[in-house]
């Protein structure tokens, strides 16, 4: 295990090396992660931003654009052979056909390629002609980001740290009675470990829909090819200091490992590793809507996902001798037209307070940080109407539900991002102060112009702030 370490290292090292060489010479690249947890609206932020650099009259804060310099942007085929590209035209489909729809949602990994043209500027602009800038954006599904923090977790931890944690949802409620009655130091039988590995995976699917953001493995609830395979067939057990060798415990250690090396290693190694800037999204208002436990379940997954990273800068000589590090990590609010602009800066300083801890610990490694909050494809209208003498601030769409235009008040966010992040922290069961809601709107209908790519929120702005510097 030690020597497969090392060579998988010195490999990475040489590959490193020589795509560090040929990108800072020749054509540079931009590999961009883009992540988030349960219904943000990951495949949505990549087709609108996408569409968006290839025509790019709603792109004003991208500095770029707005200046002219970015002089043609054409997709091609991503250089990973392995990868399956992302569907872009597909999804793009779906969000302006005449009766438009949201595209489905990202259950494995895929890639893009974006080529800019770009013209320097400053002195440089008058000595040399357009460069060509490649934009490689990995799509991948937030679960499995999760995951990459077990592997600094023996089974016993996380075993640990999981019952704890769901000690006192009622959704774990059946699982948890199955590991009350299991027979965890006695011989195993693999009935016993697909009973409790399925109520594990049920407990997880209700955890997810009920808001909560750290729901691993992923694979779990993303298993693809893996479903019914012993390395997917696994639960948190009570730990145990000295289980004998063939007792169920020792099996579901053996198979948690087997995870890690065979699942979360190779993802790792083979698309997170090489990735220089991070997006991740975030359904902050499904969480403010799910309560206190959602939203304290949500800042502790994020710190977690930083721990995922490496951050800090990537310098020639530091990419040469220790690999990609990411270098910029977006938080973004997704689905800000849900709520009236005069909102929008209440819902971003939520933002930057559930991530504060995550982008603390960035900042000091060196990376660039920020949290904003947007909407990838404005689903909404806004309208002022008159109720009970005062003036009410509401945002409009078509239901998803029931295909009716509608008027909502979501209620009002506290301006103190604390009057959430205080009683989250202290296990209160519900909001004291306030009654927040959420609808799902679909997509509108779209009438884009020549050079107009979708409505959005601020994508212009988290465009600069990933890119904005390498153009």
């Amino acid at each position: 295990m030690v020597f497969t370490a090392i060579a998988d290292t010195l490999t990475r090292s040489v590959e490193s090396l020589t795509d560090t060489v040929s990108e800072t010479f020749f054509e540079p690249v931009i590999r961009i992660g883009v992540t988030g947890l349960a219904r943000s609206g990951k495949t949505v932020f990549i087709t609108s931003l996408v569409a968006n650099l290839l025509d790019r009259g709603r792109m004003p804060q991208l500095l770029p654009a707005a200046d002219g310099r970015i002089t043609a942007a054409y997709l091609q085929p991503q250089p990973n052979d392995t990868v399956p590209r992302f569907d872009y035209e597909t999804h793009l489909g779906a969000m302006t056909s005449p009766t438009p729809h949201w595209p489905d949602s990202t259950r494995a990994t895929s890639e893009l390629r974006l080529s800019l043209r770009v013209r320097p500027n400053g002195l440089l602009g008058g000595l040399q002609g357009p460069r060509t800038v490649h934009l490689d954006i990995m799509d991948y599904p937030g679960e499995w980001l999760l995951d990459l923090g077990l592997l600094d977790k023996s089974y016993k931890e996380w075993s640990r740290e999981t019952l704890d944690r769901i000690a006192t949802r009622d959704m774990a409620m059946g699982f948890l009675s199955q590991v009350k009655g299991a027979d965890v130091t006695g011989d195993f039988e693999e009935p016993n470990a697909k009973r409790l590995a399925e109520a594990f995976s049920g407990y997880l699917t209700a955890a997810r829909a009920a808001g909560f953001s750290d729901c691993t493995p992923g694979r779990f609830l993303l298993p693809g090819d893996l479903a019914g395979s012993p390395v997917l067939t696994f639960a948190p057990l009570p730990p145990q200091d000295s289980a004998p060798r063939r007792s169920l415990w020792r099996e579901m250690e053996r198979r948690y490992e087997a995870y890690k090396s065979r699942v979360v290693k190779p993802f790792f190694n083979d698309h997170f590793a090489r990735i220089d800037r991070q997006v991740v999204l975030v359904d902050a208002l499904g969480a403010i809507n799910s309560g206190p436990a959602a939203v304290e379940d949500m800042r502790r997954a994020m710190t977690d996902i930083l721990s995922a990273f490496r951050p800090g800068r990537n310098a020639f000589l530091t990419q040469l001798l220790m690999g990609k590090r990411v270098e910029k990590i977006l938080f973004a609010a997704t689905k800000a037209d849900h709520l009236h602009h005069s909102q929008h800066a209440r819902l971003t300083a939520i933002m930057e307070a559930l991530t504060r801890d995550a982008r603390d610990k960035a900042r000091f490694a060196g990376a660039e940080t920020a949290a904003m909050a947007i909407a990838s494809l404005r689903a909404t209208t806004e309208v002022t109407r008159d109720h009970n003498g005062a003036s009410l601030d509401l945002v409009q769409g078509t239901l998803l539900d029931s295909g009716k235009q509608a008027a909502f008040y979501p209620g009002d966010l506290p301006q103190d991002p604390n009057a959430l992040l205080a009683p989250a922290r202290q296990g209160a069961d519900r909001w004291l102060d306030g009654d927040y809601q959420i609808m799902r709107f679909a997509p509108a209908r779209l009438n884009l112009r020549p050079g107009e790519g979708p409505p959005h929120i601020r994508l212009d702005r988290a465009a600069q702030f990933l890119i904005g510097d390498a153009l």
